[in-house]
Protein backbone atom coordinates (compact mmCIF):
# COMPACT_ATOMS: atom_id res chain seq x y z
CA UNK A 1 0.00 0.00 0.00
CA UNK A 2 0.82 3.46 -0.37
CA UNK A 3 0.68 5.08 2.91
CA UNK A 4 0.93 9.10 4.12
CA UNK A 5 1.12 10.43 7.25
CA UNK A 6 0.11 13.48 7.89
CA UNK A 7 2.07 15.40 10.69
CA UNK A 8 1.09 19.16 10.46
CA UNK A 9 -1.23 19.37 13.51
CA UNK A 10 1.34 17.13 15.65
CA UNK A 11 4.91 17.24 15.33
CA UNK A 12 7.36 14.81 13.68
CA UNK A 13 10.92 14.52 15.36
CA UNK A 14 12.84 12.60 13.73
CA UNK A 15 14.25 9.34 15.39
CA UNK A 16 12.34 9.41 18.35
CA UNK A 17 9.72 7.00 19.94
CA UNK A 18 6.62 9.22 19.17
CA UNK A 19 3.85 7.30 18.11
CA UNK A 20 4.26 8.82 14.45
CA UNK A 21 7.49 7.70 14.24
CA UNK A 22 6.63 4.23 15.67
CA UNK A 23 3.70 3.77 13.50
CA UNK A 24 5.99 5.16 10.03
CA UNK A 25 8.12 2.81 11.16
CA UNK A 26 5.93 -0.33 10.97
CA UNK A 27 4.55 0.76 7.77
CA UNK A 28 7.91 1.03 6.33
CA UNK A 29 9.09 -2.53 8.11
CA UNK A 30 6.39 -4.20 6.11
CA UNK A 31 6.63 -3.06 3.29
CA UNK A 32 4.64 -0.14 2.77
CA UNK A 33 5.38 2.63 0.50
CA UNK A 34 5.49 5.32 3.24
CA UNK A 35 5.88 9.26 3.03
CA UNK A 36 5.48 11.75 5.81
CA UNK A 37 3.90 14.98 5.29
CA UNK A 38 5.02 17.37 8.64
CA UNK A 39 5.22 21.25 9.12
CA UNK A 40 8.93 22.55 10.29
CA UNK A 41 7.96 22.54 13.97
CA UNK A 42 9.99 19.78 16.05
CA UNK A 43 12.19 19.98 19.52
CA UNK A 44 15.76 20.91 20.28
CA UNK A 45 18.02 18.33 22.44
CA UNK A 46 16.62 20.51 25.78
CA UNK A 47 13.41 19.86 24.60
CA UNK A 48 12.47 23.34 23.30
CA UNK A 49 10.05 24.11 20.12
CA UNK A 50 12.26 25.48 17.01
CA UNK A 51 11.51 25.24 13.69
CA UNK A 52 13.38 23.58 11.43
CA UNK A 53 13.80 24.18 7.40
CA UNK A 54 10.98 23.17 4.59
CA UNK A 55 13.18 20.98 2.81
CA UNK A 56 12.59 16.64 1.47
CA UNK A 57 14.92 14.20 2.81
CA UNK A 58 14.77 10.65 3.92
CA UNK A 59 14.73 10.40 7.19
CA UNK A 60 16.18 7.89 10.30
CA UNK A 61 12.70 6.10 9.53
CA UNK A 62 13.90 5.28 6.33
CA UNK A 63 10.83 6.74 4.61
CA UNK A 64 10.76 10.20 2.52
CA UNK A 65 9.87 12.84 4.49
CA UNK A 66 8.11 16.26 3.38
CA UNK A 67 8.57 19.48 5.73
CA UNK A 68 6.57 22.34 4.66
CA UNK A 69 6.82 25.69 5.11
CA UNK A 70 3.46 27.65 6.73
CA UNK A 71 2.12 30.00 4.26
CA UNK A 72 3.76 33.45 4.39
CA UNK A 73 0.77 35.90 3.14
CA UNK A 74 -0.48 35.86 7.03
CA UNK A 75 1.82 36.23 10.04
CA UNK A 76 3.92 33.11 11.08
CA UNK A 77 2.97 33.36 14.64
CA UNK A 78 -0.88 32.75 13.06
CA UNK A 79 -0.33 30.56 10.58
CA UNK A 80 1.16 28.58 13.31
CA UNK A 81 -2.07 28.27 14.96
CA UNK A 82 -4.03 28.17 11.93
CA UNK A 83 -1.44 25.19 10.90
CA UNK A 84 -1.82 26.41 7.49
CA UNK A 85 0.62 24.90 4.81
CA UNK A 86 1.05 25.34 0.84
CA UNK A 87 1.64 22.30 -1.55
CA UNK A 88 -0.71 19.80 0.01
CA UNK A 89 -3.49 19.09 -2.28
CA UNK A 90 -0.72 18.59 -4.77
CA UNK A 91 1.11 16.29 -3.02
CA UNK A 92 -2.14 13.67 -2.37
CA UNK A 93 -2.36 14.23 -6.24
CA UNK A 94 1.25 13.22 -6.96
CA UNK A 95 1.57 10.67 -4.50
CA UNK A 96 -1.99 9.11 -5.14
CA UNK A 97 -2.59 6.92 -1.62
CA UNK A 98 -4.03 3.93 -0.70
CA UNK A 99 -4.32 5.15 3.11
CA UNK A 100 -3.98 8.74 4.94
CA UNK A 101 -3.31 8.73 8.53
CA UNK A 102 -3.66 12.63 9.62
CA UNK A 103 -1.88 13.14 13.11
CA UNK A 104 -3.39 15.59 15.35
CA UNK A 105 -7.08 17.18 15.11
CA UNK A 106 -6.75 20.28 15.29
CA UNK A 107 -5.81 22.26 11.60
CA UNK A 108 -6.43 23.78 8.61
CA UNK A 109 -5.19 20.81 6.39
CA UNK A 110 -7.24 18.67 7.39
CA UNK A 111 -9.74 20.06 5.62
CA UNK A 112 -7.01 19.83 2.52
CA UNK A 113 -6.87 16.29 3.19
CA UNK A 114 -10.15 15.35 4.15
CA UNK A 115 -11.93 17.07 0.41
CA UNK A 116 -9.36 14.85 -1.07
CA UNK A 117 -10.90 12.17 0.98
CA UNK A 118 -14.23 12.57 -0.07
CA UNK A 119 -13.33 13.24 -3.82
CA UNK A 120 -11.19 9.33 -3.79
CA UNK A 121 -13.72 7.03 -1.95
CA UNK A 122 -11.53 4.09 -2.04
CA UNK A 123 -9.11 5.48 0.16
CA UNK A 124 -8.50 4.97 3.49
CA UNK A 125 -8.96 7.97 6.30
CA UNK A 126 -8.08 8.03 9.70
CA UNK A 127 -7.62 10.84 12.13
CA UNK A 128 -6.14 10.58 15.88
CA UNK A 129 -6.44 13.53 18.71
CA UNK A 130 -3.69 13.83 21.35
CA UNK A 131 -5.77 17.18 22.54
CA UNK A 132 -6.93 17.26 26.15
CA UNK A 133 -7.90 20.08 28.56
CA UNK A 134 -3.97 19.67 29.79
CA UNK A 135 -1.90 20.39 26.76
CA UNK A 136 -4.70 22.11 24.40
CA UNK A 137 -7.09 25.07 24.84
CA UNK A 138 -5.89 25.85 28.77
CA UNK A 139 -6.38 29.83 28.31
CA UNK A 140 -10.36 31.19 27.17
CA UNK A 141 -9.27 32.47 23.89
CA UNK A 142 -7.46 29.11 22.93
CA UNK A 143 -10.37 26.91 24.08
CA UNK A 144 -13.17 28.82 23.11
CA UNK A 145 -12.23 30.33 19.64
CA UNK A 146 -9.28 28.60 18.15
CA UNK A 147 -10.44 24.48 19.81
CA UNK A 148 -14.57 25.18 19.58
CA UNK A 149 -14.76 27.35 16.66
CA UNK A 150 -12.27 26.76 14.49
CA UNK A 151 -10.13 23.65 14.69
CA UNK A 152 -13.95 22.14 15.57
CA UNK A 153 -16.24 22.67 12.51
CA UNK A 154 -12.82 21.38 10.57
CA UNK A 155 -13.47 18.10 12.37
CA UNK A 156 -16.44 17.44 12.49
CA UNK A 157 -16.84 17.75 8.93
CA UNK A 158 -13.82 15.46 7.98
CA UNK A 159 -15.21 12.97 10.19
CA UNK A 160 -17.98 13.07 7.71
CA UNK A 161 -15.21 10.75 5.52
CA UNK A 162 -12.83 9.52 8.38
CA UNK A 163 -13.19 6.20 10.39
CA UNK A 164 -13.95 7.12 14.07
CA UNK A 165 -11.48 9.67 15.57
CA UNK A 166 -8.72 7.09 16.81
CA UNK A 167 -8.11 8.97 20.83
CA UNK A 168 -4.47 8.17 22.77
CA UNK A 169 -5.90 8.86 26.25
CA UNK A 170 -9.74 8.70 28.00
CA UNK A 171 -8.97 12.41 28.97
CA UNK A 172 -8.58 12.83 24.95
CA UNK A 173 -11.73 11.72 24.61
CA UNK A 174 -13.34 13.83 26.96
CA UNK A 175 -12.21 16.85 24.86
CA UNK A 176 -13.32 15.41 21.37
CA UNK A 177 -16.59 15.31 22.87
CA UNK A 178 -16.90 18.29 25.37
CA UNK A 179 -15.20 20.83 22.73
CA UNK A 180 -15.19 19.62 19.57
CA UNK A 181 -18.09 18.30 20.11
CA UNK A 182 -17.79 14.65 18.81
CA UNK A 183 -20.19 12.26 19.47
CA UNK A 184 -19.31 9.45 22.15
CA UNK A 185 -20.07 7.05 19.51
CA UNK A 186 -17.89 8.05 16.97
CA UNK A 187 -14.43 8.09 19.98
CA UNK A 188 -12.14 5.22 19.59
CA UNK A 189 -9.29 4.42 22.12
CA UNK A 190 -6.06 4.32 20.48
CA UNK A 191 -3.36 3.82 22.89
CA UNK A 192 0.14 5.34 22.46
CA UNK A 193 1.97 2.13 21.67
CA UNK A 194 5.36 0.69 21.70
CA UNK A 195 7.62 -2.05 20.62
CA UNK A 196 8.23 -4.99 22.66
CA UNK A 197 12.16 -6.06 23.01
CA UNK A 198 12.67 -10.16 23.44
CA UNK A 199 13.49 -11.67 26.37
CA UNK A 200 17.53 -12.02 25.33
CA UNK A 201 17.29 -8.35 24.54
CA UNK A 202 15.99 -7.62 27.91
CA UNK A 203 18.18 -9.40 29.74
CA UNK A 204 21.08 -8.38 28.05
CA UNK A 205 20.64 -4.54 28.31
CA UNK A 206 19.48 -5.15 32.39
CA UNK A 207 22.91 -6.65 32.75
CA UNK A 208 24.98 -4.20 30.36
CA UNK A 209 23.28 -0.49 31.87
CA UNK A 210 23.06 -1.86 35.54
CA UNK A 211 26.60 -2.77 35.53
CA UNK A 212 27.65 0.47 34.00
CA UNK A 213 25.45 2.68 36.39
CA UNK A 214 27.05 0.49 39.48
CA UNK A 215 23.84 -0.78 40.72
CA UNK A 216 23.68 -4.67 41.99
CA UNK A 217 21.82 -7.22 41.38
CA UNK A 218 18.57 -6.48 44.04
CA UNK A 219 19.00 -2.76 44.02
CA UNK A 220 15.94 -1.72 42.86
CA UNK A 221 16.17 0.62 39.85
CA UNK A 222 13.63 3.25 39.44
CA UNK A 223 13.59 5.68 36.21
CA UNK A 224 11.69 9.06 35.67
CA UNK A 225 12.10 10.33 32.22
CA UNK A 226 11.06 13.48 29.91
CA UNK A 227 11.35 16.81 29.55
CA UNK A 228 11.14 17.73 33.62
CA UNK A 229 8.71 20.75 33.77
CA UNK A 230 6.93 21.42 37.09
CA UNK A 231 3.92 19.59 35.38
CA UNK A 232 6.34 16.13 35.34
CA UNK A 233 6.42 16.85 39.24
CA UNK A 234 10.32 15.49 39.88
CA UNK A 235 10.68 17.46 42.84
CA UNK A 236 8.18 15.29 44.60
CA UNK A 237 9.87 12.46 43.16
CA UNK A 238 13.14 13.86 44.63
CA UNK A 239 11.52 14.81 48.29
CA UNK A 240 8.86 11.58 48.21
CA UNK A 241 12.75 9.60 47.63
CA UNK A 242 14.95 11.39 50.51
CA UNK A 243 11.74 11.01 53.01
CA UNK A 244 12.22 7.00 52.78
CA UNK A 245 15.88 5.26 53.98
CA UNK A 246 16.23 2.32 51.94
CA UNK A 247 20.19 2.15 50.44
CA UNK A 248 18.31 -0.15 47.75
CA UNK A 249 16.46 2.09 45.66
CA UNK A 250 17.95 4.00 43.13
CA UNK A 251 16.08 6.63 41.17
CA UNK A 252 17.83 7.41 37.39
CA UNK A 253 16.44 10.52 35.72
CA UNK A 254 16.75 10.66 31.72
CA UNK A 255 16.05 13.41 30.00
CA UNK A 256 15.97 17.60 30.21
CA UNK A 257 15.26 19.94 33.34
CA UNK A 258 13.04 22.82 31.87
CA UNK A 259 13.94 26.21 34.12
CA UNK A 260 11.15 26.39 36.25
CA UNK A 261 12.32 23.26 37.77
CA UNK A 262 16.16 23.34 37.38
CA UNK A 263 17.73 25.01 40.12
CA UNK A 264 15.54 23.00 42.74
CA UNK A 265 15.79 19.36 41.35
CA UNK A 266 19.85 20.27 41.18
CA UNK A 267 19.58 20.67 44.76
CA UNK A 268 17.58 17.44 45.70
CA UNK A 269 19.96 15.17 43.19
CA UNK A 270 23.28 16.45 44.34
CA UNK A 271 21.49 16.04 48.07
CA UNK A 272 20.97 12.40 47.54
CA UNK A 273 23.83 10.33 46.37
CA UNK A 274 21.39 7.52 45.49
CA UNK A 275 20.05 9.73 42.50
CA UNK A 276 21.61 9.72 38.99
CA UNK A 277 21.18 12.21 36.06
CA UNK A 278 21.85 10.68 32.79
CA UNK A 279 20.44 14.13 30.59
CA UNK A 280 18.69 13.17 27.43
CA UNK A 281 18.91 9.77 25.85
CA UNK A 282 18.19 8.78 22.15
CA UNK A 283 15.94 5.91 21.44
CA UNK A 284 18.37 3.42 21.94
CA UNK A 285 19.54 4.34 25.23
CA UNK A 286 16.37 5.16 26.71
CA UNK A 287 14.79 1.87 25.53
CA UNK A 288 18.20 -0.43 27.57
CA UNK A 289 17.41 1.92 30.50
CA UNK A 290 13.89 1.01 30.80
CA UNK A 291 14.68 -2.94 30.28
CA UNK A 292 17.25 -1.99 33.06
CA UNK A 293 14.47 -0.73 35.28
CA UNK A 294 12.12 -2.39 38.26
CA UNK A 295 9.97 0.53 37.89
CA UNK A 296 9.19 3.44 35.54
CA UNK A 297 7.98 6.56 37.59
CA UNK A 298 5.60 8.98 36.25
CA UNK A 299 3.93 11.17 39.09
CA UNK A 300 2.84 13.96 36.94
CA UNK A 301 1.88 14.75 33.39
CA UNK A 302 1.19 12.21 30.68
CA UNK A 303 4.51 11.23 28.84
CA UNK A 304 4.58 8.51 25.66
CA UNK A 305 7.43 6.61 27.71
CA UNK A 306 5.30 5.78 29.79
CA UNK A 307 3.94 2.49 27.37
CA UNK A 308 7.39 2.24 26.39
CA UNK A 309 7.96 1.25 29.77
CA UNK A 310 5.95 -1.58 29.77
CA UNK A 311 7.04 -2.39 27.13
CA UNK A 312 10.01 -3.35 28.09
CA UNK A 313 8.86 -4.98 31.37
CA UNK A 314 8.58 -1.92 33.82
CA UNK A 315 6.10 -2.00 36.60
CA UNK A 316 4.67 1.43 36.95
CA UNK A 317 4.02 4.15 39.61
CA UNK A 318 1.26 6.79 38.21
CA UNK A 319 -0.08 9.84 38.70
CA UNK A 320 -3.80 8.49 39.80
CA UNK A 321 -5.81 10.79 36.96
CA UNK A 322 -8.73 8.91 35.00
CA UNK A 323 -5.97 8.55 31.64
CA UNK A 324 -3.36 6.44 33.45
CA UNK A 325 -6.20 4.12 34.67
CA UNK A 326 -6.08 1.42 31.65
CA UNK A 327 -2.56 1.11 32.14
CA UNK A 328 -2.29 -0.41 35.87
CA UNK A 329 -3.69 -4.12 35.75
CA UNK A 330 -1.65 -5.44 38.57
CA UNK A 331 1.43 -4.23 37.50
CA UNK A 332 2.01 -1.04 39.54
CA UNK A 333 0.61 1.93 41.66
CA UNK A 334 -1.45 5.20 41.24
CA UNK A 335 -0.70 7.80 43.74
CA UNK A 336 -2.03 11.16 44.17
CA UNK A 337 0.03 13.00 46.27
CA UNK A 338 3.69 13.02 47.85
CA UNK A 339 3.00 11.21 50.67
CA UNK A 340 1.24 8.53 48.76
CA UNK A 341 4.58 8.13 46.63
CA UNK A 342 6.45 8.14 49.58
CA UNK A 343 4.53 5.40 50.55
CA UNK A 344 4.82 3.31 47.37
CA UNK A 345 8.75 3.93 47.36
CA UNK A 346 8.62 2.13 50.81
CA UNK A 347 6.70 -0.89 49.56
CA UNK A 348 8.55 -1.74 46.93
CA UNK A 349 11.29 -3.86 48.68
CA UNK A 350 8.65 -6.06 49.18
CA UNK A 351 6.02 -5.86 46.27
CA UNK A 352 6.61 -8.33 44.43
CA UNK A 353 7.92 -6.18 41.56
CA UNK A 354 8.81 -9.50 39.30
CA UNK A 355 4.99 -10.53 39.19
CA UNK A 356 4.22 -6.77 38.42
CA UNK A 357 6.92 -6.66 35.48
CA UNK A 358 5.66 -9.67 34.37
CA UNK A 359 1.71 -8.00 34.11
CA UNK A 360 3.23 -4.95 32.70
CA UNK A 361 4.36 -7.17 29.55
CA UNK A 362 1.47 -9.21 29.04
CA UNK A 363 -0.33 -6.06 29.26
CA UNK A 364 1.74 -4.37 26.11
CA UNK A 365 1.40 -7.39 24.38
CA UNK A 366 -2.04 -7.41 24.45
CA UNK A 367 -2.63 -3.27 24.25
CA UNK A 368 0.38 -1.38 23.20
CA UNK A 369 2.17 -3.45 20.34
CA UNK A 370 2.81 -1.03 17.34
CA UNK A 371 3.00 -3.94 15.10
CA UNK A 372 -0.58 -4.50 15.59
CA UNK A 373 -1.56 -0.51 16.50
CA UNK A 374 -0.23 0.09 13.00
CA UNK A 375 -2.74 -2.05 11.33
CA UNK A 376 -5.40 -0.47 12.72
CA UNK A 377 -4.79 2.54 10.62
CA UNK A 378 -5.20 0.92 7.16
CA UNK A 379 -8.45 -0.12 7.81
Amino acid sequence: MKIVHFCLSSFFIDGRLYQENELVREHARAGHDVLVVASTETFDERGHTHYTQAREYVGEEGVRIIRLPYRRWMPSSVARKIRSHPGVRKILKDFAPDAIMFHGSAGWELRTVARYARAHPRVVFNIDSHSDAINSGQGWISREILHRRFYAPILRKAMQRSGPLLCVSLTVMDFAHEVYGVPRDRLEFYPLGGQIPDDETRAAYRHEVRQRLGLAADDIMIVQSGKQNRLKKLPDSLRALSAVDNPRLRLVIAGVLQEDVRAECEALIAADPRVTFLGWQGPDELTALLCAADVYLQPGTQSATMQHSLCCGCAVILDAVSAHEPYVEGNGWLVATSDQLASTFSELENGDLETKRSASLAFARRVLDYAALSQRVLV
